[in-house]
This record gives C-alpha cells, structure tokens and sequence, in this order.
C-alpha cells in the first residue's frame, strides 16, 4: 500500500485549487533591527509583497546571523539572498567607485545628497550590475553623519590629536587632513570604544547614536553632516531575471515606495533625535532623553570642510578608484562632481 502514498507537500500542491498562484520566496538579508527606525517600514514592506504579489518573504538579519554588514554584496552576488540590505561605504571595499555616491563632504545636506544619488543612481546600478551581478532597487540614507564626542569641542579644529571612529576610506581621509587619528570600528565596537577611551569621539547618524546609546559615553555633538551613510537594497540579477513581468514591476513599486519613506523618515527622525539626545523636547517612544552638549555650526567649519573634500577627499578617492575603473573620475565628473561643482583630474 506504501507506493501509493504521497508526501504531504505533493498531496497538497495536487490537491490545490486549479490556478492556485505559487508564492516565490524571497531571502531577504536586513540589516535593521527592532530598535532601529527605519524597521517598521521595511517590514511593512515585506508584509505588503506577501499580501498583495505572489511573494513569501524571508527575513533574516545580519546581526542575529552573526555576518559582517561589510559582506553584504558578497552574500547577494552569492545568491545566498536575494535581497539584502547594504551599507554603501561599508561594501565599497569591494570597489571604491560605489563610494562615489557619498564622499564625505561633498554633500553636507539631505536636498543635497538626493541629488547627488540621483545623479549616480544609472552608473552606479551599471557598476553593479557589470561586477556584481545584482542591482539597486531603492537608494536611501540613514541620515545626518555627525560627530559625538567624550571631551570638549567647540570646531571640527577640537578633534586634533583626537582618535575617531571612521568606518569609510573617505572618511578617515577627512580626519587625517583635521589631524585626528581614525580608529576603523564597527557600531557594535564603538560604545565599548568610546567608553574606555580608545576613542575620543564617533561619527554616525542622531538616530544611531540615541538608539545605541552613545550619549551615555559622550558629552557633545558637532552637528556638521559630513555624509547621508547611503544605503541600498540589492537584488541577485539571477533571481530577478526569474520573476514574470508582474513580479518585477510589484518589486519595483515597492522598493520605489520604501525608498520614498526612508528618504523622508532620515530628515524627520532625526531631527528629532537631535531633540532627545540634547536636552529639547523628546516626545519619542523610541529616543532617550539625554542632554549632551550642542555644538554651533560655523561658517569656518562648513567651508573647512568643503575645502577638504574638494582638495584632498574627492582626488585622493578618483585614485583609489582608477586602479580598478579608469573611468572613474570622469563618470564622477559628469554626475555628482556636476551638481555639486566640484571637478577632479
């Protein structure tokens, strides 16, 4: 009687009504967790493609995995994810021309930023797809990179001597042309950090810092954005070739609508954990309320700081970048140098 038994994953698929569709099952890679903000609307996101498309979303998250952020495009070249959530800076070790779209300094606001990422956004979804084999389906920025320190500071000037946490080649390159030491960490490394004195002072995004605590270990915040730290979510180009027409423009129209809110949720939520974090109004269930030190932005730190990227951040990146793309510079040229009026040989 055996042989005409059937596994129970066969019986139903037979037993299943005649046009039934079959959901495809996403493996999507997140880096957000439930603390931070930008979780509800991914998974919001996620919740709406398995509702209204044919998909079965898997979430999995770096952190619980125990994976590396900087392995991100790796693990989706890989295929071992379909979709994964990138740190743009952290996964431009794999080819510096991808932290084109966010050199520290070249952007120092969010309208700014936006059109820089715009005006990347085809040659670097190309150079993704050429090395890679995946592509960018929503481009976004956690927000304001400023600087949290444990000692006193009135000036981008005060960080002299100063070791600060960096996590971009273009970063530390800023900070060497201050004079501080940049000490490469990762964010689950930098409160510790911080805290004993290996560092003097961070630079992450308002909403990073509150959610993680640093105000805890730190006393002030220079409020000089000196990049957006620019995000991606990346789709295997295998897989996404194996979706119908209508799976890809439901993707499509997803990831345009969760780029949209992550744009919008970086200017607002931080500027309200700017609030929290410095003794304003905290009208939050997500912020702390603490109250460090607020630190006036200057004239001569906003033209410091432009000076150096045009002098020394944009060049000593088209170098980088030109021992893998020779090309390089002048697609930078083209695109955000353009808007942003900045020109490297």
């Amino acid at each position: 009687m055996q042989r005409f038994a059937l596994p129970a994953l066969a019986a139903a698929i037979i037993c299943a009504p005649l046009g039934a569709a079959a959901e495809t099952q996403i493996r999507w890679l997140s880096q957000s967790q439930v603390t931070s903000a930008q979780y509800p609307i991914e998974t919001a996101t996620m919740d709406a493609l398995s509702a209204d498309a044919a998909f079965d979303v898997e979430r999995s998250e770096f952190q619980a995995l125990g994976l590396s952020m900087s392995d991100g495009l790796r693990l989706a070249r890989a295929g071992t994810f379909d979709i994964a959530s990138i740190t743009v800076g952290l996964v431009a070790s794999d080819d510096p021309f991808l932290e084109g779209i966010d050199l520290i300094g070249v952007s120092t606001s969010m309208d700014d930023l936006r059109g820089a990422v715009n005006a990347y956004r085809e040659a670097f979804n190309t150079r993704l797809e050429e090395r890679f084999g995946v592509k960018a389906l929503a481009i976004w920025p956690f927000g304001t990179q400023i600087f949290f320190c444990n000692e006193p500071i009135t000036a981008l000037d005060d960080l002299k001597g100063m070791k600060v946490r960096s996590y971009t080649a273009s970063m530390s390159t800023l900070l060497e042309s201050l004079g501080a030491t940049p000490v490469t960490l990762a964010f689950p490394e930098v409160y510790p950090a911080l805290q004993r004195g290996v560092a003097s002072c961070g630079i992450t995004s308002p909403t990073s810092a509150n959610t993680g605590k640093w105000p805890e270990v730190t006393s002030h915040v220079l409020p000089l954005s000196v990049s957006g730290a620019v995000q991606a979510h990346v789709v295997n180009l295998d897989w996404w070739n194996k979706q119908s027409e209508d799976g890809q423009a439901a993707l499509v129209e997803a990831f345009k609508a969760l780029e949209g809110e992550l744009w919008t949720l970086a200017q607002t939520t931080n500027e309200a954990a700017v609030a929290c974090t410095t003794g304003s109004a905290c009208d939050s269930d997500v912020y702390g309320q603490y109250d460090l030190t607020l630190v006036e932005i200057s004239e001569d730190d906003l033209a410091k700081l432009r000076a150096i990227a045009a002098e020394a951040i944009v060049s000593d990146w088209a170098e980088r970048c030109s021992r893998t793309f020779p090309e390089c510079a002048g697609v930078w040229n083209e695109t955000v140098g353009a808007i942003r009026g900045i020109s490297v040989d």
